[in-house]
């Protein structure tokens, strides 16, 4: 009936329930056409009438459909359709599917080649799975059935999820299924799962059945609106998966099996002791209000070693951007190509542009200065290094810039995400006490997201010491802006600060060797990088979006095509972040083979 897909399944049943156009119903029998079966038996229950009537006989030529009602859908569960269709089972070797499945056809192709004459289908637990789990053995034996009742988060490791869908050979059928089958609902009513059976036999010392695991067959089971959507994107058109995928913005963690080269975050930190220390304090972190901005303005200050007065906490850098674009008046000097948060704020009118003419999109403090005097600007805009570009401006010439704004009556705001992913990381943030009040027109932005490697907790800071702009901008977000969760983080950083260190030391180690691994591919062409991702010329063979493309539906690796950034369009830009040696090193695998 599925009730937990609303609207959609009010006048349907859920296989008539449509991904990318396609109804799932249409794609099973597609998929069921190119196999060598002598009928296809569809039990119908809920909205069965229109099913059948929509199938019509479209499928004549193909496959032989016959059908069988439930009458009483509505007050049994599936243990009661499949013994509508006992009989058949025990005629013939038997594929059995649930209809609310998406996959891919080669699926069909694992379970009819292994010689095994009875098989479940399981896939690898993932945090998306529901319902009905296996054990199983180093032979692929399943060891027994976990029904809801008896899952235990602790032990997913262990857990295979069946995908729903079975071989039966006729014998198994005949002599070991149906006969459970019965006994069971005869014993335990018709309200409950086909699994049960499946669990009890698996207890005998011979249930001879095996598990086959699926590896990385994409697959989903779609029960509520979220389920549709992943599907969607799971199973979009090769052409239109990668613009389904960007529109999400995030929430990669639904996809499990794709590694996200698009996204920036510090692959060393957090340590997994500090992970331990969150998961331990997780119930009243949970239950528990967070502190108002003048505690987490506190912690913030705490974490930087800067005056409380001189910092505002956000909910990501994202919401103190958007804060401080509002407050700002005038025109603002904004270096392109860039991170767009910043002038996507504000009205193109409003944006005096510099853009780099060299391959590298290298600039200086200098070239800044030059470019800017005389230009009516009261705002200068510094993500340093830059993105994409990584360009990177020491604190010395940013300090000189900042002087130079000074007297000109601009206000300077410096972004500096990613300024401890430079080389000289350890001295090279301006969140100084000193350095702030010798510079009242200076505005620090800084994601914690980003160098520190916990985007799940949203957390970003600005400092400066113009406290009326400060003050200002407490009063714009909201009291209770960030969660427990961030706020515990801040309040423990400190004890793993100096693990923070040797991490951002790991990370340029590898950065180097990554550095080396990807000058090689023939047809990429790396710009030198201060920061976690590397701005890349794709010089040949493929096109900006063809190569994301590919690297995409061929090998599940996402990374970020940039013609669509102001300053590179057409160019032939793409951009990859920096992750740890294991996974830069699939991507370079990957690379290599095209």
């Amino acid at each position: 009936m599925g009730r937990r897909l609303g609207e959609l399944t009010q006048g349907n049943t859920k296989c008539m329930i449509t991904v990318n156009g396609v109804r799932l119903i249409d794609r099973m029998l597609n998929q069921l056409s190119a196999l060598n079966l002598k009928r296809v038996v569809i039990v119908v229950g809920y909205k069965g009438k229109e099913l059948v009537d929509y199938i019509g006989n479209r499928y004549d030529d193909r496959l032989k459909i016959e059908y069988a009602e439930n009458p009483v859908y509505d007050k049994t569960n599936n243990i009661y359709s499949l013994s509508i269709v006992k009989k058949q089972l025990q005629e013939d070797d038997t594929l059995l599917i649930e209809s609310d499945l998406i996959f891919e056809d080669k699926m069909f192709d694992m379970i009819l080649s292994d010689h095994y004459p009875n098989i479940a289908l399981v896939a690898k637990y993932e945090t998306w799975m529901d319902g009905t789990m296996v054990r199983i053995d180093n032979d692929n034996n399943i060891v027994n059935f976990v029904p809801k009742k008896a899952f235990k988060y602790g032990e997913v490791d262990s857990y295979y999820k069946t995908v729903n869908i079975y071989k039966f050979s006729r014998e198994f059928s005949e002599m070991v299924y149906v006969p459970f089958l019965d006994a069971y609902c005869k014993v335990m009513g018709n309200n409950e799962y086909y699994e049960q059976v499946l669990r009890v036999i698996t207890l005998l010392d011979k249930a001879e059945l095996k598990a086959l695991p699926i590896g990385n067959v994409r697959w989903y089971e779609i029960d509520d609106v979220q389920d549709l959507d992943i599907a969607e994107n799971l199973f979009a058109d090769e052409h239109e998966r990668l613009g389904k995928y960007t529109k999400r913005y995030g929430g990669y963690w639904r996809f499990p099996k794709m590694l996200d080269f698009c996204y920036l975050v510090n692959p060393y930190f957090p340590p997994e002791r500090m992970k331990e220390e969150i998961r331990a304090n997780f119930d009243v972190l949970l239950t528990d209000y967070p502190s108002g901005m003048q505690v987490n303005s506190l912690l913030a200050g705490k974490y930087f070693g800067i005056r409380q007065e001189f910092v505002v906490v956000g909910n990501g850098a994202a919401e103190l951007i958007k804060s401080l674009m509002a407050a700002i008046d005038g025109k603002i000097g904004v270096v392109f190509p860039t991170f767009e948060e910043y002038p996507n704020r504000l009205d193109r009118s409003r944006l005096v542009t510099f853009t780099p003419e060299n391959n590298d999109l290298r600039y200086n403090a200098d070239e800044l200065k030059q470019f800017f005097e005389g230009k009516d600007i009261k705002t200068l805009l510094l993500i340093n290094p830059d993105n994409p570009s990584g360009n990177f401006l020491g604190k010395t010439d940013v300090l000189s810039l900042a002087s130079w704004c000074q007297s000109h009556g601009i206000l300077l705001i410096v972004d500096e995400s990613f300024v401890d992913f430079t080389e000289e990381f350890a001295t090279s943030s301006l969140l100084k006490n000193e350095i702030l009040l010798n510079n009242p027109n200076l505005v620090v932005m800084k994601s914690i997201s980003k160098s520190y490697g916990v985007p799940g907790l949203r957390l970003g800071i600005m400092a400066s010491s113009d406290t009326k702009l400060i003050d200002a901008m407490k009063k714009d977000v909201a009291i209770w802006n960030i969660n427990s969760f961030a706020e515990f983080y801040m309040q423990i950083f400190n004890k793993y600060e100096h693990i923070y260190k040797v991490a951002c030391a790991k990370f340029l180690d590898e950065r180097r060797r990554f550095t080396e691994e990807l000058s090689q591919i023939p047809f990429l062409r790396v710009i030198p990088s201060q920061a976690n991702y590397f701005l890349c010329e794709v010089t040949s063979q493929f096109t900006a979006n063809e190569l994301t493309e590919i690297l995409l539906n061929r090998f599940n690796i996402l990374i970020k095509d940039c013609n669509n950034k102001t300053g590179l369009q057409g160019k032939n830009y793409i951009r990859i972040a920096i992750r740890n040696s294991e996974d830069n090193d699939r991507l370079i695998n990957a690379l290599n083979t095209l």
